[in-house]
């Protein structure tokens, strides 16, 4: 049955299922649906059908983690690319925003999150242990830690230097032009492409 003040169960409906999105309460959900209600139908065809080929298309890859239309992700299959160099982010948005920047030819390593024992999370809830395996198969000189400078961040930077242990690779960190308790995805690219080019060795 509709809540009150809906005219409609299937706005109603609407509202509920776009509230659910981060960042989105009850009124921004019933602006977004009434724009949806002024456009033609093709229109709201067109955006829930790229979310369905989305949801049913991308996956997960097989190496890295980060999001993919294929197994293997295009940047981990690249030629181009140098594979002997993993930048280790927390999330795909790091990727991104370290992509956009245009300064690292690497590899990367999603970990699907940072160790927060306060929100439940450990290290094996994350993709750490594919990270070790990837180093212990060879061919990888260097490991870029580009977490957030957080607690839950610099937590995580020490476990894998620890699980690293005595294995040949060089582990190295962002320069400190990431404000500390900054995410990646809010630092300028300008910032993030320097902090990238004039990484440190990693100080635990």
């Amino acid at each position: 049955m509709a809540e009150e003040g809906f005219a409609s169960t299937l706005l109603d409906n609407a509202v509920t299922e776009l509230s659910r999105l981060p960042g989105l309460g009850r009124k921004t959900a019933l602006r977004l649906a009434l724009h949806l209600l002024r456009q033609d139908s093709d229109a709201a065809e067109a955006l829930g059908n790229a979310i369905i080929e989305m949801r049913r298309g991308i996956r997960y890859c097989s190496v890295c983690h980060n999001i993919s239309e294929t197994d293997v992700c295009p940047i981990c299959s690249s030629p181009q690319r140098d594979s002997s160099t993993i930048c280790v982010v927390e999330t795909v948005k790091d990727v991104m925003s370290i992509e956009n920047t245009g300064q690292f030819r690497g590899l990367y390593h999603v970990l699907g999150g940072v160790i927060s024992p306060i929100d439940g999370i450990g290290p094996d809830q994350l993709e750490i242990d594919s990270l070790i395996a990837r180093v212990e198969a060879g061919g990888i000189n260097e490991i870029i830690l580009a977490l957030p400078p957080t607690m839950e961040g610099e937590t995580t930077d020490f476990y894998i230097f620890r699980r690293l242990g005595t294995l040949p690779v060089k582990l190295t960190q962002l320069a400190r032009g990431v404000s500390v308790g900054n995410q990646l995805e809010y630092t300028d690219e300008i910032t993030l492409g320097r902090s990238i080019l004039n990484r440190t060795p990693f100080s635990h």
